[in-house]
């Protein structure tokens, strides 16, 4: 596997793949890759020839007081997992190569990206959209593939591609979980001990709304109202929001029916954590 930092020389090699007739896909990641990641990999290299994973903490997605000098970085340990994937190439640039300093251009996207997490974080999701449409032009993937614990990301990326008329599939694999049920995050790592334990609340509450739609029930605040009473017996859990939408649209919605969303951001201590299920009625 080779472990690349320039854009140019990116370009270089996936040309030459392209002219061997090779089909190419992408992981974009941030780094600090865990089993979630891997999974994503693994599945790129079935249904690709080759794969890129981009490993790059993208300044752009960060606001003003979130965690980008701390975010966790090794990359030693990410081309490790990389390469154990079947990934044949790991893009790690600085953030001096993605962006020129006088950049002035940049991808917004209305709607999608008013609810959930772009309520709370409001330039988050310009800053995805910006970075991803990059890597989409420097790598020319025929498919890039993304996990569903963003669900919000997966439906903008989506929404972004159709809109955009990029020439790719866009992949949504399956949220990876801890044994006890927690989602897989590299923000897991700013964890104590005692938070870890506090954390399984997220999946414990997703749990029982999932349930409560399974068994019939149609009334979205009644299914809200539970899972909100659940978090709250965890006193280490501060509630962002508990929110269900229509997948597609990312707009709440009152009845139970096409497909769902149901998604939460809870702070653990100082860390926020996300978790979802979708269900299609």
């Amino acid at each position: 596997m080779q472990i690349v930092k320039t854009i140019g020389e990116v370009r270089s090699v996936v040309k030459q793949w392209k002219k061997e007739g090779l089909s190419v896909g992408l992981v974009p990641t941030m780094g600090f890759l865990h089993e979630g990641h891997k999974s994503l990999i693994e599945r790129a290299v079935k249904e690709n020839d080759r794969v890129v994973v981009s490993d790059f903490v993208n300044p752009t997605q960060f606001g003003p007081n979130e965690d980008l000098a701390s975010y966790p970085r090794d990359l030693d340990r990410d081309a490790k997992l990389c390469e154990e994937a079947g990934a044949a190439l790991l893009f790690n640039p600085e953030p001096e190569e993605m962006y020129y300093e006088d950049r002035t251009t940049s991808v917004n996207m209305e709607g999608l990206t008013k609810e959930l997490c772009g309520k709370s974080r409001p330039i988050h999701f310009s800053g995805v959209c910006t970075v991803v449409s990059k890597l989409f032009h420097i790598v020319t993937p025929d498919r890039a593939y993304f996990g569903q614990k963003d669900a919000q990301q997966l439906a903008v990326i989506k929404r972004m591609v159709r809109d955009l008329n990029f020439d790719i599939e866009i992949v949504g694999c399956p949220i990876i979980r801890e044994e006890d049920g927690l989602a897989k995050s590299s923000r897991n790592t700013y964890l104590s001990e005692e938070e870890r334990k506090a954390a399984v609340i997220l999946n414990q509450s997703l749990k029982i709304g999932k349930e409560m739609i399974e068994k019939g029930e149609k009334d979205a605040a009644k299914v809200k109202e539970a899972i909100v009473k659940n978090l709250t017996t965890e006193p280490l859990a501060k509630i962002d929001y508990v929110e269900i939408v229509d997948f597609n649209t990312i707009e709440p919605i009152t009845t139970i029916k096409g497909s769902v969303l149901t998604a939460i951001a809870v702070y653990i201590g100082k860390t926020r954590l996300i978790d979802n299920f979708i269900v299609n009625i």
